[in-house]
């Protein structure tokens, strides 16, 4: 590609490079992650969730019950 004029390749050069940092704003500031904690993911109080499951206990869904890694 020929350019006849040096500071249009400048301008030319100025303005890509700035839609491409402008477009790799966009792109990493949408990269969102949600991370729900335990299987109760509903809002539910364990004992309404043990109810709706049919599990026997109700430990499974309360966050303070749940075994340490």
């Amino acid at each position: 590609m020929y350019f006849s004029n040096n500071s249009t390749f400048e301008n030319i050069m100025k303005k890509s490079i700035f839609l491409l940092w402008l477009l790799g704003v966009f792109v990493s500031s949408s990269c969102t992650h949600h991370h729900h904690h335990g299987s109760n993911s509903a809002g539910l109080p364990p004992g309404q969730a043990k109810k709706v499951t049919g599990s026997q206990s109700a430990k499974p869904y309360a966050p303070g019950q749940q075994k340490k890694h």
